[in-house]
């Protein structure tokens, strides 16, 4: 048996781009020193992925669970046996139910405490929809199966971590869904996340307002001046060091980010085009407020791209070790929690 982390990964759509980032990820036998990697899916599948890209010299260890698995190999559970028809690039109802059945039972494993972490591949979210995956995403499913009561999605990358209010909402939906509890809540969840996960003793958090320019003074909308800051003094009141709300446009254009460890985005694309571009293509999807740990590249399927050997694998390698580091991070908190040293206050003797 080995003690390196156990990092699972669940396949995603099988008519995209993930196993071909797996695969090439993988690939570079270096990066097993670090951990012992369990991937969900299906060998026949990989296959098919490994001869569209031209790639022979690779291939997986089959296990048939996380405690079979081989510490320096590649390690794939098969989660299927029949044959499944691949039509790389097309978004149908078999991407989708493969890549549930991919996701289910690495998330089965993650809860049940048989890999350290899991790293997901992308999935896509309208041919994944069924009984037992009623979601907008990873996200709001992994929150559904561990019984949190709420999470963030946490954009991270060495320039940038960004967090958003509302997720995966239509453009309609978002000012009726910010409200001063909702805000907190996602600060309370970001400031702990950047002191357990991240291990910054006094996080800096910027907020983004709403409205262009903030709502200037109310002449732009009200949810800046009374909804987003009352939350801010209140997050402020219960220990959280945020300021804001600062304008998003100039805000990113003048680089203030860089003064900050995080900041908090109202709304999905307000958060994640300025990410994505700063990330350039390095980022990572973490789950904060999860008991487990959950990363993801910060790209889609890429049905375009898919079977041609162009997608990078990138991100999704910085997602492996991001989830690596998180890992070590909270059992070393854990350890230092349940270990305190004893204190005694010294007295003058006065005898």
């Amino acid at each position: 048996m080995s003690d390196k982390l156990k990092i699972g990964i669940s396949i995603g759509d099988v008519n995209g781009i993930g196993l071909e980032v797996i695969i090439k990820t993988l690939m570079d036998s270096r990066i097993l020193e670090y951990f012992t990697p369990v991937v969900y899916g299906n060998t026949k599948v990989a296959s098919f992925h490994r001869k569209a890209l031209s790639i022979n010299d690779f291939s997986f260890h089959v296990v048939n669970s996380p405690e079979q698995a081989h510490s320096k190999r590649p390690n794939m559970i098969n989660c299927w046996q029949e044959d499944v028809k691949i039509t790389l690039g097309e978004e149908n109802e078999i991407g989708g139910k493969y890549a549930f059945l991919s996701l289910k039972q690495a998330v089965d494993d993650l809860v049940e405490g048989k890999i350290d972490a899991l790293v997901t591949a992308p999935i896509n979210k309208h041919n994944i929809q069924r009984d037992e995956f009623e979601f907008p995403g990873h996200t709001e499913y992994l929150q559904s199966r561990t019984n949190s009561e709420d999470v963030l999605m946490f954009m991270v990358s060495d320039e940038l971590r960004i967090g958003v209010v509302t997720g995966h909402i239509p453009v309609k939906d978002i000012a009726p869904n910010i409200n001063t509890e909702a805000i907190v809540s996602k600060l309370m969840l970001m400031n702990a996340s950047l002191k357990q996960d991240f291990w910054i003793q006094k996080p800096k958090i910027a907020v983004l307002g709403l409205n262009p320019h903030a709502g200037d003074h109310g002449l732009i909308g009200s949810e800046d001046e009374q909804i987003i800051g009352p939350a801010i003094e209140q997050a402020k009141s219960a220990g959280v060091f945020c300021f804001g709300p600062y304008p998003a446009d100039g805000f990113f254009a003048s680089d203030a980010y860089t003064k900050f460890d995080a900041v908090l985005a109202m709304y999905h694309d307000q958060g994640l085009i300025p990410f994505k571009h700063i990330a350039s293509r390095s980022g990572v999807n973490f789950t904060a407020g999860l008991p487990v740990v959950r990363t993801s590249p910060d790209h889609g399927t890429g049905y375009d791209i898919a079977g041609k050997n162009l997608a990078s694998e990138t991100s999704f390698r910085e997602a492996i070790f991001s989830a690596l580091h998180i890992v070590k991070r909270r059992k070393e908190q854990a350890e230092l929690v349940s270990n305190p040293l004893v204190t005694k206050r010294l007295t003058r003797d006065r005898d």
